[in-house]
């Protein structure tokens, strides 16, 4: 678990650079604009699908019961709530994948990985490529376990879904400059585990306030280190400090 740790702490140092702080910042700026734009544009059909989740799990026939109606429709607002704030975190995760990890991919790498050379085994198809299936799948594991909220399981849902999503996102993009295809596929084989876990423990820090603004850039960094520290160590030569 050291690799992990070491990749975790060494995220949290580059967050403090004053390159990365811009980076921070704008795509979680995009995705809340982006959504704020579709909500409006959408807000019936959004209404729509909410009441019929609601009537799904027998709660939207007990708000139209509810007196006085402002207490109802607070409650609707809270649910839009509740699916605007995920729908950001998740878009933002992926326009940090796809447009914000090459400028953290050149920091990180002049820094602390100076001589490890690029074999340019991915490129920017294949990270599209990459989010469009880790997108579907983590919508589908969503689907798949609904069932799970009706009987009090469905609280792991979200961790495992989001452990899923952000190791499947980032392990890609951190590696698709420096690893050639062959490197990939054997850090993916071989780091499983440790990938899961880093996935797991940089999604728990979107369910955390205030940090979890700064979670998508912080989990880029993560991978990004734990990669090429796994990278060098499977070429033989020493990262940075």
């Amino acid at each position: 678990m050291t690799p992990v740790f070491e990749a975790l702490s060494r995220a949290f140092r580059d967050m403090f650079q004053f390159q990365v702080l811009w980076i921070i910042i704008w795509p979680i700026l995009a995705a809340g604009l982006l959504w704020l734009i579709l909500g409006v544009a959408f807000w019936n059909t959004f209404s729509v699908w909410i009441a019929s989740g609601l009537t799904a799990i027998g709660i939207q026939t007990w708000l139209e019961g509810v007196e006085p109606r402002w207490i109802a429709y607070g409650i609707q607002g809270i649910a839009h709530l509740i699916l605007f704030v995920p729908l950001v975190f998740v878009t933002a995760l992926v326009i940090t994948a796809l447009f914000a990890m090459p400028a953290l991919i050149r920091l990180v790498a002049i820094r602390d990985y100076p001589s490890l050379a690029r074999k340019n085994g991915g490129g920017f198809a294949g990270s599209v490529l990459n989010a469009l299936l880790a997108l579907a799948i983590f919508i589908a594991i969503w689907v798949v376990t609904f069932p799970l909220w009706l009987i009090g399981v469905g609280v792991i849902i979200p961790f495992v879904a989001t452990a899923y999503l952000n190791q499947r996102l980032f392990r890609y993009d951190a590696l698709a400059e420096h690893a050639s295809r062959e490197e990939m596929q054997a850090i993916f084989s071989t780091q499983r585990p440790s990938l899961w876990v880093l996935g797991l423990l940089t999604g728990l820090m979107q369910f955390i306030p205030f940090i979890n603004l700064v979670a998508p850039v912080l989990a880029a960094l993560a991978f990004i280190h734990f990669g090429l520290s796994r990278l060098s160590e499977l070429r033989g030569l020493e990262a940075g400090p």
